[in-house]
């Protein structure tokens, strides 16, 4: 087996084919790097047979049709897969081979409607349908998404055989590959939770996509060759669902992010000490029935990533993140670290917790 990962970034691209004939497929490609795909290909005089996306991606624009453009290769995606472009579609457990190397499609939705897993002999590629350790898996909150397909989806996987390794589509925290085996007991979106319950965590979590990656999605659907077609800012960990059914924050500033009680928080208010409170829930959330925090500055989590340079002025002093259990939050606080701020708390068990504790919130008060 031909298999190299490609791109020195968080969206990760394979390229894996078959010895016997130098036939390869390019999976999950990204636009900015397709030059180098094909001085890859002319140096090791690979021919470029398929070119795959196991979704339509929101967070990258795809090298797909520009591939298709260069090679003639066939472009593959699940049948459902909005891009008109596409050449081959495929359907659950439909097989194509890569030379004489087989690959068995699986329908994995949930992170979008037109996911796909690749299975091949000793590994699969999941896409956005599953991600390593504690990062879970992709988002559901994007247009087509579904937890409830997405539950479904890891069932299918589940029933897979222990020994595939994993190359997921995203890895924004340097883990590496391992077996099913290995991710029954470290992932946990491959916990022992019923349907119910993986469908209640994710709503609680109400990611809330940011605009830009909604325009992605359309111009990867136009099949654009340009890579400017969408903005798309840096160093945010846009796909991944980051939190688990714990309290642990994962993140790629694991060293520069805590966790920090209600209570605690109450008494560094009291306190004056120097501190940024930032809620990144829904602006309806703060006037409901859990309220917010007097002087919180409010930025939507879906707005994070944009508008994180609003925040620069607080880089010096500590900043706590705060959503309705943790989970935005705990993601909230992971972009700030990409963006260079080094003291950083999330608020333990959200403003649920904070309730819990009975202390004070408002409800109608103004809010930054």
């Amino acid at each position: 087996m031909i298999f190299q990962q490609l791109n020195p970034q968080a969206c990760l691209s394979y390229l894996i084919g078959s010895t016997d004939s130098n036939e390869v497929a390019i999976v999950d490609p990204v636009i900015t790097y397709v030059d180098d795909y094909m001085k890859l290909l002319a140096k090791h005089n690979y021919k470029l047979t398929y070119v795959v996306d196991t979704h339509t991606h929101a967070d990258h624009i795809s090298g797909a049709p520009k591939l298709m453009d260069l090679t003639s290769c066939q472009y593959v995606m699940h049948q459902s897969a909005a891009p008109k472009c596409v050449t081959l579609r495929v359907k659950d457990s439909e097989e194509i081979k890569v030379g004489n190397l087989p690959v068995k499609i699986l329908h994995t939705p949930g992170h979008t409607e037109d996911s796909i897993t690749l299975v091949f002999p000793d590994r699969i590629l999941t896409g956005d349908v599953l991600f390593l350790d504690e990062g879970g898996a992709g988002r559901d909150d994007l247009p087509g998404g579904d937890p409830g397909e997405h539950w479904h989806s890891l069932q299918k996987l589940l029933a897979l055989p222990d020994h595939l390794i994993v190359y997921p589509c995203h890895e924004y925290r340097n883990r590496k590959p391992s077996s099913l085996a290995v991710q029954k007991k470290s992932n946990p979106f491959f916990g022992t939770h019923s349907k119910a319950d993986y469908i209640a965590f994710l709503e609680s979590l109400r990611l809330q996509p940011a605009e830009w990656m909604k325009a992605v999605l359309q111009v990867n659907s136009q099949c654009t060759r340009d890579p400017k077609a969408a903005y798309i800012p840096g160093g945010s960990p846009a796909c991944e669902i980051t939190g688990s059914f714990s309290r642990t924050v994962p993140s790629s500033g694991a060293d520069k992010i805590g966790v920090i009680a209600p209570d605690d928080v109450n008494k560094m208010i009291n306190a004056k000490e120097q501190v940024l409170l930032l809620d990144v829930r829904e602006l309806p959330e703060l006037h409901g029935e859990l309220g917010h925090i007097k002087g919180i500055i409010h930025i939507p989590l879906g707005q994070l990533a944009e508008r994180v340079s609003e925040l620069n002025q607080y880089k010096a002093q500590k900043v706590i993140t705060i959503c309705k259990m943790g989970g935005r939050a705990t993601k909230a606080a992971d972009i700030l670290s990409n963006h260079g701020f080094s003291n950083l708390l999330v608020m333990e068990g959200g403003m649920t917790g904070w309730n819990e504790n009975g202390l004070p919130a408002q409800t109608k008060e103004t809010v930054s």
